[in-house]
């Protein structure tokens, strides 16, 4: 093989309670990204479109990721990439993460598939640290596994896979303003009262029981974040309106997508999901801000292979 072009799903991490620890790959949303097996080692980036990214291997996320696994692979050859965003950066839905774990799935196939799922988050939180400075896992978990992925543990890193009930719809929208994750973890809160960590906790355990049990009722009641949200949620303009329009319409629940400003709602159902698409497609309407909105099932197979010759 000596080219492969694949997409890489965009994703929604915290999940409400689960932050840091809990995201989804998402269907509808994402980048696609073109390899090239070269006789010249190293890797070189060759395009970028959608979005305004370093060329240079060191900064961009992808670079940095298939550096690192040619350089631990010992591989005698290089790779030449093609990268084209299908979403925004600082959407809050995963666009380094994208980048990143479609690099390390990318570089993989070249490599015989050398490195395991894991291996291949470790390498793509790699990539996370040098676009966003941190090397957090649930978004890249989510889009190397697909499907909902709860990081048990970082040390070490622990990845589990859950189940995603059939009739589960993801309706997002994302007001066309940019939130640093740098920014977005400033304003968090650095104690929590204990009994909103019990809550939390509870809440956790509620959304990963109703996924196994495919007990939609449960799920609704479990998406409440009562420590993240709240403070990051005045970050992005009309929030509550969009949250309350979305559960009036007949949303399980709502919250904010990693680290914002996209607004994300779950559903049961394509009738239900549509509803609330429509309830809040036009939320930002004569505010000044543009917005755009979209439907998705969860992608529960994460990167997919587009073509390879």
């Amino acid at each position: 093989m000596n080219y492969l072009k694949i997409f890489s799903p965009a994703t929604v991490a915290n999940v409400s309670c689960g932050f840091d620890s809990l995201g989804f790959a998402v269907d509808a949303v994402g980048d696609e990204m073109t390899f090239t097996k070269t006789a010249e080692k190293g890797v070189k980036i060759t395009e970028i479109t959608g979005a305004n990214l370093p060329y240079e291997i060191d900064k961009n996320a992808a670079g940095a990721v298939i550096q690192k696994m040619l350089l631990e692979a010992n591989a005698d050859f290089g790779i030449s990439i093609t990268i084209h965003k299908g979403f925004s950066p600082g959407s809050g839905l995963g666009s380094s993460a994208a980048s990143a774990a479609g690099a390390a799935f990318g570089a993989n196939q070249f490599l015989e598939n050398r490195f395991s799922e894991l291996e291949l988050t470790k390498f793509a939180m790699f990539g996370e640290e040098v676009a966003c400075g941190s090397q957090i896992a649930d978004n890249v978990a989510a889009a190397t596994y697909g499907g909902f992925i709860l990081v048990r543990s970082y040390h070490p890193l622990e990845i589990i896979k859950l189940p995603v009930p059939n009739e589960l719809r993801l309706v997002a929208i994302h007001p066309q303003i940019e939130i640093k994750t740098k920014d977005a973890r400033e304003v968090l809160p650095t104690k929590i009262p204990l009994k909103d960590a019990v809550t939390q906790w509870a809440n956790v355990g509620g959304l990963i029981a109703g996924l196994y049990s495919e007990n939609y009722e449960l799920i609704g009641h479990s998406l409440v974040d009562i420590i993240v949200e709240p403070a990051r949620k005045n970050l992005i303009p009309y929030f509550d309106v969009v949250k309350q329009n979305a559960l009036n319409a007949g949303a399980l629940g709502a919250g904010i997508s990693g680290s914002g400003p996209t607004i994300f709602a779950l559903c049961k159902g394509d009738e239900i999901a549509q509803n609330v698409f429509d309830a809040i497609k036009n939320n930002y309407k004569n505010t000044g801000i543009e917005a755009t909105a979209f439907i998705s099932k969860v992608n529960n197979e994460g990167i997919k292979i587009l073509e390879k010759k």
